[in-house]
């Protein structure tokens, strides 16, 4: 998928006009929801340029994702510089902006679509830009949901199928964009830095209020904002249903926090151009506004450090940033719709002392408190959680807080029973947060620790210790032979979090 601002043969004179063009570029919205148009809200308040342009979906009203009581509390000259931006004159006529148009005037194009539509209207954009001759428009997408490919009988992120593919992403309430003293940052993700850097300009000089930086990390952002979404549900259950527990909490979101990035970063390790990024990209990171070139975390593995994670997009502020916002519950306004998936989970649960039946029943107690199917997006990358896991091998202690949602919703009767008394259990949870996050060898360690009376466990203990080597293969013998889980059960001491640990490996391996 070829995808940037220039065509491949050019001369350096068409390279000038072309330069020059962009200084003046226009960007384009497609498929009006409630984020491109409290953008577009935003942009009207604080300036008259006419650098923006807004293609609502056929059929679908430029307000249409607006409630009511938030249409009523917008200013009518601003509204009206919006229906400039998305429509023109045709002869006496006054016609919208089709996807079409968008691609023949402008030279960056947001698909802001979710996941019901990305696919088909990137299909579509690409088709277009061919037909029209406009090979040199950059397209862009902000859908934060997993992808499932029915020819690939799994799941995937769009953004590492069309690896050119553009993301625009940042931290941003809806009603905050409306506000004309309030200001947000967001991201410009595009593999080739200079592109990168160009659509940043462009989306940068829209609003006074709204600073875009480039990246090269379109991938790593796409999943951030996938994981985010989920992560985001969880923490809204927790402010809710945990409110009362001050010391839970602030645990509770880092690891929300910290998994999520670890995930992306493990991610990043799949891309089949990750080297290009660092070596061949026309400009370094450093030189669009990077701190450091390249970032990798290693384990010791046989003897040798094997570099397992890239955390190099961890410099985007703005893709951290709209992490911890979205986990956050705002002074003024509303939570994100993921997070309010959250406290609906937290309400339901405290009041039936139980776990969701299934995903329909969470999605039928969203939708009674006003929140449309189609608009929640944590809720449609949970369903691929296990394929997603899989596809990218993300390791259970790194994704333990997920798992744990997961399984809130889609685990057997018996299991939900265990996963209820975690999430909703101040000491289960805490304890959870602690031991699930060990790698297994740290949690078996700790588990022969606990079992000094055996003969054979302390004698390995000791020579161990003595020759200053402990053997992995023969840690995971000896805690084989503990035969813990049937012991526990045995003695009617189980405890929920371990059960649930234990269960991860079988549920999420399959």
């Amino acid at each position: 998928m070829q995808n940037n601002f220039f065509t491949d043969s050019l001369d350096k004179k068409t390279i000038a006009l072309r330069l020059k063009e962009l200084e003046d570029g226009k960007v384009g919205f497609y498929s009006v929801g409630l984020y491109p148009a409290s953008l577009a809200y935003n942009c009207a308040m604080q300036t008259n340029k006419n650098n923006l342009l807004l293609a609502p979906r056929p059929g679908r009203n430029l307000l249409g994702a607006f409630s009511k009581q938030s249409i009523n509390e917008l200013k009518e000259e601003y509204l009206n510089k919006m229906i400039e931006m998305s429509t023109y004159k045709d002869g006496s006529k006054i016609r919208a902006y089709t996807l079409s148009d968008l691609i023949e005037i402008c030279d960056l194009v947001v698909l802001s679509s979710n996941s019901n539509h990305i696919e088909s209207d990137l299909q579509e954009a690409l088709h277009l830009r061919d037909k029209l001759g406009r090979t040199n428009v950059v397209l862009a997408c902000l859908v934060g949901s997993f992808t499932y490919g029915n020819s690939e009988q799994s799941s995937f992120l769009l953004c590492q199928k069309n690896s050119h593919l553009a993301f625009f992403s940042g931290f941003h309430r809806h009603g905050a964009l409306r506000n004309p003293l309030d200001s947000f940052t967001a991201n410009f993700c595009h593999p080739d830095s200079f592109t990168a850097l160009i659509g940043a300009r462009l989306l940068n000089n829209l609003s006074p209020n709204i600073q875009v930086s480039s990246g090269v990390h379109n991938v790593e952002g796409q999943y951030i904002k996938s994981a985010k979404n989920v992560s985001s549900i969880f923490a809204g259950f927790g402010h809710t249903y945990h409110c009362n527990n001050p010391g839970l909490l602030p645990t509770l979101l880092t690891l929300l926090l910290n998994q999520c990035l670890d995930q992306a970063a493990t991610v990043s390790m799949s891309r089949l151009d990750r080297n290009d990024l660092y070596k061949k990209s026309s400009l370094s990171l450093t030189d669009i506004g990077y701190g450091v070139q390249r970032i990798e975390a290693a384990l010791s593995r046989d003897g040798d450090m094997e570099k397992v994670r890239d955390h190099t997009f961890s410099q985007l502020t703005a893709m951290i940033a709209d992490v911890k916002g979205s986990m956050m519950l705002p002074i003024s306004g509303s939570p994100t719709r993921n997070f309010q998936v959250g406290q609906i989970l937290a309400d339901r649960m405290m009041s039936l002392k139980r776990c969701p039946n299934d995903l329909d029943e969470l999605i039928n107690w969203c939708e009674s408190k006003g929140l449309q199917k189609g608009a929640l997006e944590g809720i449609n990358s949970l369903r691929f959680w296990p394929d997603i896991l899989r596809a990218y091998s993300i390791p259970n202690h790194d994704s333990s807080m997920i798992n744990l949602l997961y399984m809130c919703i889609f685990s057997s009767l018996e299991c939900k029973r265990h996963v209820f008394n975690v999430m909703t259990n101040s000491r289960e949870l805490t304890n959870f947060c602690q031991e699930s996050v060990r790698p297994k060898n740290s949690s078996r360690m700790n588990e022969l620790l606990n079992n000094l009376d055996k003969n054979d466990i302390l004698s390995f203990l000791c020579e161990s210790i003595y020759t200053n080597n402990f053997e992995s293969k023969d840690i995971h013998s000896l805690y084989l032979s503990l035969n813990i889980h049937e012991s526990s059960q045995e003695n009617n001491s189980v405890n929920s979090h371990l059960e649930v640990i234990n269960m991860f490996d079988k549920y999420f391996s399959n």
